[in-house]
């Protein structure tokens, strides 16, 4: 069946996806599930979709209300599909695309950016990328105080707890896979 958009204004529409195993696009059924719980937080929010691989996330907030999503990846192929799936839809107005690794980069926005009050990370499981990016990200200034940041990790995979600005708010377990709820306490 492939990648498609769950709900929202463009509900059904099938998404670009690389082929093989370079990125795993987060299943319908947790997309599904992380969205309906973000429900109420959705309308007018302005998204950050780090490690975007897709855009899916981003792409199914803008598609639920969301007023502006921004999308981050370092792979150059992953920032063509989400070109792709972003053109497809017709989102070009309301979305920024930005090649940078944050595990590696503090991020910076101008040009009338506005600032992220919910987080998507999906990073590839089990590489210890999770803390160097909250890191990087509390850093970088985007976020409003109270962002909410999901992240999907491996079971195995725990969350940092020195890193302070973050406060988790809940988490759900869906097979191996766990969603993360954190507040930005800062």
């Amino acid at each position: 069946m492939g990648l498609r958009i769950i709900s929202g204004k463009f509900k059904g529409k099938r998404l670009f996806s690389l082929k093989g195993v370079k990125i795993r696009p987060t299943a319908d059924r947790i997309r599904e599930n992380i969205f309906n719980i973000l429900a109420p937080r959705i309308p007018d929010s302005v998204v950050l979709d780090l490690f975007a691989g897709t855009g899916a996330l981003g792409i199914e907030a803008l598609s639920r209300g969301a007023s502006f999503a921004i999308f981050m990846d370092s792979d150059k192929d992953a920032l063509s599909v989400i070109e792709k799936n972003i053109a497809a839809c017709k989102l070009q107005g309301r979305i920024k695309i930005i090649r940078a690794d944050i595990t590696k980069n503090n991020i910076a926005l101008n040009n009338g950016v506005p600032s992220v009050n919910l987080v998507f990370m999906d990073p590839p499981y089990n590489k210890n990328l999770i803390k160097p990016a909250l890191i990087n990200l509390s850093a970088s200034r985007l976020l409003q105080k109270n962002a909410l940041i999901i992240i999907e990790h491996a079971l195995t995979e725990t969350l940092p707890e020195d890193v302070l600005e973050y406060k988790i708010s809940d988490q759900r377990r869906y097979g191996k896979t766990i969603v993360s709820f954190l507040n930005y306490m800062v």
